[in-house]
């Protein structure tokens, strides 16, 4: 049901990544951990329509199918916009999260346009700030074994159950 795409620069989709993905068994280390939406910061706007797809796509499947990746430092998230906002609309109060060391040289970022240089630091401020950069400028990478890949390979597929993310405590 991965039907959004985008034409940033001729980017592969992450979408289509993360369906890629989905039955890969990646040899990753992280750490899944449930963490509360409010605590999380955004630096990222979403597309609106993907927002709608994916949130049509969890409300029926009844589950979050992956984490997302968040700066263990600040709590920005780095990669998962578009899942945090849908779990915030459907009134959830958690979400599973991998936590990164956004210091770690192992990290970088990128952008996925020509025109907007993307730093650290920027994500930072933005993440920090009311000022929130467009949807889709960030890439983070994460270099594995001396390969740079997107950060996507660190969001465990998680199966989270819906109803146990949207309980009330």
């Amino acid at each position: 049901m991965w039907a959004w795409t985008t034409t940033l620069n001729g980017m592969e989709s992450v979408l289509q990544l993360k369906k890629n993905l989905e039955n890969t068994n990646t040899q990753q280390t992280s750490v899944v951990t449930l963490i509360e939406l409010k605590q999380l910061k955004a630096h990222e706007e979403v597309n609106l329509r993907h927002l709608k797809e994916l949130k049509k796509e969890i409300e029926y499947d009844r589950i979050l199918k992956f984490a997302i990746a968040v700066d263990k430092g600040t709590n920005i998230i780095l990669d998962g916009h578009h899942r945090f906002n849908v779990l915030k609309k459907l009134g959830c109060k958690e979400i599973p999260a991998v936590f990164v060391d956004y210091n770690s040289p192992q990290v970088e970022v990128k952008s996925w346009r020509n025109n907007r240089n993307v730093t650290k630091e920027i994500v930072i401020e933005a993440g920090l700030s009311n000022n929130k950069l467009p949807a889709k400028t960030s890439k983070h990478m994460v270099r594995i074994d001396g390969k740079l890949k997107h950060i996507f390979v660190m969001e465990k597929k998680v199966n989270f159950p819906l109803e146990k993310l949207c309980a009330q405590k």
